[in-house]
């Protein structure tokens, strides 16, 4: 999809510190006074001056035409991997439809080259005051819906007074802290911040999407529907079969084509969404060309399953390009709610039972390293004992955090590759027993006496291989490990509810952590239905050094800060690691060019790419 890198959905805006002379700095916690700029940026200066053409990493000429047809692998809000059944992924009802996101503009839009940058989209300009509060955004007057109707200031007020009263509830708690967003004429949309407010929430919400007053006035907002929204974006829905596939269509009036932000991207006359229920039924979707560009996350499929004939013809290419991105985390997550993992040594103890070792060079043939971190192959990895920077933020917790979190970070156990390490599981059992468990024959009982049984929730059968040897390991423990699998739709309920043991689950990274984790790991998401926060942490001691990320003047007090909260997640046991690639696994039909210049973070692929009609024709795909 033509994916625009905003704060949108609260997902990750990508880059590398890089500054330009003469532009306004708006990084400290005031200005010396009111500035008008392009763009709005989390530290130092913005990279590009006002005038700049387009990003360094697109084709300016990139033609545009063909079809680009993929099968969602990434989700957030309501949406769901396996199917659809509402076109509004803003709200908690209904499980949402891919692709949404390319229907509707936000007031500024982000750069791959740059972290916590944004350029102007729906908004020329924004006025800042000099304590950084208060949000003037001048719109453009030719932003249009595709009625035709212009996108005035009131209507982002409207959304972003709707999203933080009746949205998802990760737009409702990110929201919390902007006081007020108010349309001082068809021009001048003034956002006002609290002065608790975080250090990137004028970035989320330059990033939100907008949507027609007009449109909503006359509908159910938190309702699922499947009427396609009215938007203002690039794409708009074209087609749809619910739970199967939704195609967009390049809209031909789009009103920001030509802005700096847009040039380069959104090549692709029609873009397909396909779902599948079946991991392998989507692979030989593609396989047949039914699917035309693949990311590939499966280690089988990867080394065995890229042998057919498409690929023998060269009219399959398969690359593995360098990760240059934070990798964020992947895990199986405890319900901390549960009575059972209350205690941090049964959760430790369970963890042991899992041989990685043995199932990377088993399972996924050797691809993957071992995840110890919730921030892999980022600066906010801890690493040793603490810094003295590191010891001023953990000091006044010390006796209400494990002692652990001051010294070295908690690095899961190498195995001795067996599958089933007799001293790991050994030393397991010492832990149950330790914390009150008993064996009772064959069965592992609880402190409470009720026997320890675990189910493993999924709404795909693809972890299996790795999930059953790992339940083999709990079952000599004496605990009854099984796994249930159910549809997409009730996987989601299931989660907003919290009603479940163990699922897994993987989170993408970002250059500059926020506060946005909150949404993640904070005690009030914790208490909020259908948050992202599925597994209950609640801590105070990682709650402020959420606030220490939101609050950093400086990308140092950032890392010093995250790498804190790190060393608190993983003391708390709160997971079981899985494991990450240092490589971005691609599979496509050969019908695509893309630009020669990749993106400082990330691949570029597939929003900086375009269908090429000669090589299409050459495969057959024309």
């Amino acid at each position: 999809m033509a994916i625009r890198f905003t704060r949108r959905a609260l997902i990750k805006t990508a880059g590398a510190l890089t500054a330009s002379a003469g532009l306004p700095a708006l990084s400290g916690r005031a200005l010396a006074q009111e500035a008008e700029v392009h763009g709005l940026s989390t530290f130092g200066e913005l990279a590009l001056p006002p005038d700049f053409p387009h990003f360094a990493y697109v084709n300016p000429k990139a033609p545009k035409g063909g079809t680009l047809t993929i099968q969602i692998k990434r989700a957030g809000g309501n949406q769901s991997f396996d199917t659809f059944d509402t076109l509004n992924t803003f709200v908690l009802q209904g499980n949402g439809a891919a692709g949404m996101d390319a229907c509707f503009d936000s007031l500024m839009a982000g750069s791959a080259d740059e972290p916590g940058s944004l350029y102007g989209l729906l908004a020329k300009s924004v006025v800042v005051s000099a304590d950084r509060l208060t949000y003037r955004f001048r719109m453009r007057p030719e932003a249009k819906f595709h009625d035709g109707t212009r996108v005035a200031a009131g209507d982002a007020a409207f959304t972003f007074n709707l999203l933080k009263a009746k949205g998802h509830p990760s737009y409702r708690l990110i929201l919390n802290e902007m006081v007020s967003a108010a349309a001082e004429s068809d021009d001048i949309l003034v956002v006002r911040l609290s002065p608790k407010r975080s250090r990137d929430l004028h970035l989320v919400v330059a990033g939100l999407p907008v949507f027609s007053e007009k449109y909503w006035s006359t509908r159910n907002f938190e309702a699922a529907t499947l009427e396609a929204p009215l938007g203002s974006g690039a794409y708009k829905v074209a087609r749809l079969e619910q739970g199967r596939f939704i195609e967009f269509e390049r809209f031909p009036g789009y009103w920001g084509k030509d802005l700096p932000v847009n040039i380069g991207t959104n090549n692709f006359d029609r873009v397909r969404w396909e779902y599948f229920r079946d991991r392998q039924v989507a692979f030989e979707a593609f396989k047949s060309g039914v699917i035309t560009f693949q990311e590939e996350f499966t280690s089988r499929i990867w080394a065995t399953g890229y042998d057919f004939p498409a690929i023998n013809e060269g009219k399959v290419k398969k690359e593995a390009l360098p990760k240059t991105d934070p990798t964020g985390s992947q895990g199986w997550i405890y319900n901390l709610r549960r009575e059972k993992f209350a205690d941090p040594r049964i959760r430790e103890a369970l963890g042991l039972a899992f041989d990685f070792e043995w199932t990377n060079k088993n399972i996924m043939f050797s691809s993957f390293s071992r995840m110890t971190s919730y921030f892999e192959n980022s600066d906010s990895k801890a690493a040793g004992p603490p810094s003295p920077e590191e010891l001023a933020l953990l000091e006044p917790f010390r006796g209400q955090v494990p002692d652990e979190v001051f010294g070295e970070p908690f690095l899961p156990p190498a195995s001795d590759g067996s599958g089933s390490d007799r001293a790991l599981l050994r030393r397991a059992d010492e832990m149950l027993r330790a914390a009150g468990c008993k064996r009772d024959g064959n069965v592992l009982r609880l402190p409470s006496g009720q026997p320890f049984e675990i189910e493993f929730l999924d709404s795909q059968p693809a972890l299996q291989p790795h999930t059953q040897p790992f339940q083999a390991n709990l079952k000599r423990l004496g605990i009854n490990a099984t796994s249930r699998i159910v549809d997409g739709a009730q996987y989601q309920r299931r989660l907003d509810e919290f009603d479940f043991d163990i699922i897994s689950r993987a989170l993408g990274g970002s250059a500059i952590p926020s506060d946005s984790l909150r949404i993640v790991y904070g005690s009030e998401a914790a208490k909020t239905r259908g948050s992202r926060n599925v597994g209950g942490v609640s801590s105070p001691a990682i709650d402020v050094m959420i606030e220490k990320i939101g609050q950093a003047d400086s990308y140092a007090e950032v890392v010093i800060a995250a790498k804190c909260l790190d060393r608190l997640l993983r003391a708390g046991r709160y997971w079981i690691p899985m494991w990450w690639n240092a490589s971005e696994w691609l599979a496509y039909w050969d019908m695509f060019d893309r630009p020669q210049t990749k993106p400082k973070f990330g691949s570029g692929a597939p929003s900086t790419w375009w269908y090429d009609a000669e090589k299409a024709k050459r495969i057959g795909k024309a």
